[in-house]
């Protein structure tokens, strides 16, 4: 079993985007971990695995526009299941 069950992965597109302030909201306010944030001021790419998917899209939804969203549920890829 899988402590933080769902990769959940997506590009934000904004401006004056910071990684460094993302790193930090998701460290103090986000239950996960393998957390990727890199990008630049328009445009950052998110890899985060957590058992609150939603809660990482309603975050990101608050800098910008998100796109190419992508949520697996990883328990059910250790199984030789469909994602």
């Amino acid at each position: 079993m899988l402590e933080f069950k769902y990769d959940t992965q997506l590009l934000i597109e904004g401006t004056n985007l910071n990684e460094d302030a993302i790193n930090d909201y998701f460290t103090r306010y986000l239950n996960g971990d393998c957390l990727l944030a890199v990008g630049d001021e328009e445009l950052i790419k998110i890899h985060f695995h957590t058992n609150e998917p939603w809660k990482v899209l309603e975050y990101c939804a608050s800098l910008g526009e998100i796109y190419d969203i992508v949520v697996e549920d990883m328990d059910r890829q250790s199984r030789g299941l469909q994602g």
